[in-house]
């Protein structure tokens, strides 16, 4: 073994030590002390080892191809959750949430992945220095996990490996892979989308621990492979320019639609689509349709009986027909009926209980909404 790996082999097992303690002993590594530990790191790192510019030509291209697949996988992932639902995010734009949050969140991945990308080019095609840098990133991303987690339990034991652990192996194992190929811009733009769309976007789809481990675990292997799929081949000059040309329409239809989708399952704007979760109305509206909601915004005078409305009523939306209105003073009361119920719900439905009139029925699309949620 070279002088240099064992240099560098010793450093990170300096790093695996102060890691492990942290992940065993007492938890101080969190937040703006890991970026303060990663930055000293680095700073050391760079100081012993030095520093090599980040220059690769191909990693414009590899940029796109991250942000096309990250485009598609949202694309899809929202659609999914008309089928599993949706929940709101909280509001994290307060200062208080986005120095809690957000900027933390920025700060480690990009001091951490100059740091991954620093011991990579150190590490100089070494196998056993790519795997235990690899080794030492995913300690650095589940440390705080295995502080805090809980393992008395199977179901908190499968919740740790199938939400945290695998998906971190998965994710670090790409990220080093892209690193060595093309430089740490792609991996830090790829963990920024992935890590902060929870915090930036008003609602995100809500998939049970099953899916989302699965989301989670496949996701940084289908970006790794479209890299992977970019170095297997042979681009001439024509090709080339034919690919840049077409980049920019990749990116674009895929951000509409994913505009499109957020827009329509925020609830925040005029319409919004919900999945039926039980068979109240059926037949009109059958147990796994999903329905386009046109919110009255106030307007409750035009509700006529016989329409089909949607309200919260105990923190649920209920999707049923307008069965009797009445006007006491200036303010109206609503009662209601499911289709395929006997008798009228046996609660006042209030104004501020109304959320809308349903203007579209999609058959179907909501069924396997039915199944998860009978596993």
């Amino acid at each position: 073994m070279k002088k240099g790996y064992k240099r560098l082999l010793l450093f990170e097992l300096i790093i695996f030590i102060i890691l492990i303690l942290n992940s065993f002993v007492s938890n101080i590594l969190s937040n703006y002390f890991m970026f303060a530990f990663l930055l000293i790191i680095t700073l050391i790192f760079r100081k012993i080892f030095g520093f090599e510019k980040n220059r690769n030509r191909y990693s414009k291209d590899i940029i796109f191809d991250v942000l096309i697949s990250l485009l598609v996988f949202f694309l899809l992932y929202y659609l999914l959750g008309i089928v599993i639902g949706f929940a709101r995010t909280g509001n994290y734009y307060t200062i208080n949430n986005i120095f809690k949050f957000i900027i933390p969140i920025i700060l480690i991945v990009i001091i951490k992945e100059i740091l991954r990308y620093m011991m990579l080019k150190k590490a100089e095609g070494s196998k056993i220095a790519t795997i235990v840098t690899c080794l030492l990133f995913i300690l650095i991303d589940i440390t705080s996990s295995i502080y805090y987690g809980d393992f008395n339990s199977n179901y908190e034991k499968f919740i740790f490996l199938a939400l945290t652990l695998l998906p971190t192996i998965s994710s670090n194992i790409v990220c080093t892979y892209v690193t060595k190929k093309v430089g740490f811009v792609p991996v830090i733009i790829y963990l920024l989308i992935t890590r902060l769309y929870l915090y930036l976007i008003p609602i995100v789809p809500n998939p049970n621990e099953y899916i989302s481990s699965i989301v989670n675990f496949l996701l940084p292997i289908i970006v790794g492979y479209r890299v992977y799929s970019f170095f297997q081949k042979d681009y001439d000059a024509e090709v080339e320019r034919t690919k840049h040309s077409n980049q920019a329409i990749s990116l674009i239809i895929p951000g509409i639609l994913i505009i499109f989708l957020v827009y329509i399952t925020s609830g925040y704007f005029h319409y919004y689509a919900i999945a039926i979760a039980s068979g109240s109305m059926s037949p009109t509206i059958k147990k796994g349709d999903a329905v386009i909601i046109e919110k009255i915004d106030g307007n409750y005078e035009n509700l006529k009986e016989g329409q089909v409305i949607a309200y919260k009523y105990d923190d649920v939306t209920i999707v049923h027909r307008l069965y009797k209105i009445m006007k006491i003073g200036d303010e109206y009361f609503f009662y209601t009926k499911g289709d395929a119920n006997a008798s009228i719900d046996n609660w006042v439905v209030e104004e501020d209980m109304i959320i809308g009139t349903v203007s579209l029925k999609v058959p179907f699309i909501g069924m396997p909404t039915v199944w998860l949620n009978e596993l």
